[in-house]
């Protein structure tokens, strides 16, 4: 009788749905209705902003499929394996800080009043926010999620800290908009007694703007931490030097490979 696959095998098949889901969600942000809205309410805007900013790349590298095929599974050969082995080898702190500056002033830039008018008269760079979201967002949560073989080298309160800075961020700059007394985007154009005034436009995208991110980042903040007060020590520590009181032959094959990387079998 075959044997059954165990549970994290199957979460390994079954995650690649989310990937599959970020791409669906992308295109619906770029479909109508949501596009056309966009271009005339703030609050579509912010949805597509958020969208793009937090969730699209956090389902991408939850669900990325690195490896196509279970030959490239097993061999540990391909390129997601070359680099995993490279990434191990450099320094996890300077690398996550630089994406995770790079992700907050992504963030901000693309928050300006200035340019969220811009791109309402020239739905053009809706191309170019899309394109500096989702790669900065994606090598931002490389260093937060696991994607193996990709997998995350900070510590867990440096992950719960790391995930918070952009989500305070975000929550930031929609508690700006959300109290300023006048129309915070210049090129949204409100007429009085038809639909929307402006102050409710921008009270939706205030809320929208607060509810996404709390459904992406906290999940994160809240695994590392509980994770990190159950575990009194870090096993990659602990293992070895148990070992080591044993026999040098226990000690190699009780010896984990380096944060980061994933050894080709597993």
């Amino acid at each position: 009788m075959p044997s059954q696959p165990a549970s994290g095998e199957r979460w390994l098949r079954q995650r690649h749905w989310l990937a599959l889901a970020a791409v669906l969600l992308a295109i619906a942000m770029l479909l109508p209705p949501v596009i056309g809205l966009a271009r005339r309410q703030a609050y579509a805007e912010a949805l597509q902003f958020v969208v793009f900013a937090t969730v699209v790349p956090a389902l991408l590298v939850t669900g990325a499929p690195w490896r196509l095929s279970r030959a490239g599974r097993a061999a540990g050969t391909g390129l997601a394996d070359r680099v995993a082995r490279s990434r191990s080898r450099h320094p996890a702190l300077p690398r996550a800080g630089g994406y995770l500056l790079a992700y907050v002033a992504v963030i901000i830039t693309w928050r300006l009043p200035v340019v969220v008018d811009a791109m309402a008269r020239h739905p053009a760079l809706l191309a170019a926010e899309v394109m500096t979201l989702v790669t900065v967002g994606c090598c931002f949560w490389i260093e937060l999620v696991p994607s193996p073989p990709l997998l995350p080298r900070l510590s867990r309160p440096q992950r719960a800290a790391a995930a918070a800075i952009p989500m305070w961020t975000i929550w930031a700059l929609a508690y700006i908009m959300g109290f300023s007394q006048a129309n915070w985007f210049a090129a949204y154009h409100h007429v009085a007694g038809q639909g929307l005034s402006a102050a409710a436009d921008q009270q939706i995208a205030t809320g929208i703007m607060w509810a996404v991110p709390a459904c992406c980042f906290p999940p994160v903040i809240y695994a590392c931490l509980i994770r990190w007060l159950r575990d009194s020590a870090d096993p990659d520590d602990e293992l070895p030097a148990l070992a080591v009181g044993r026999d040098p032959e226990s000690a190699h094959r009780s010896r984990r490979p380096p944060r980061g990387w994933r050894a080709p079998s597993a």
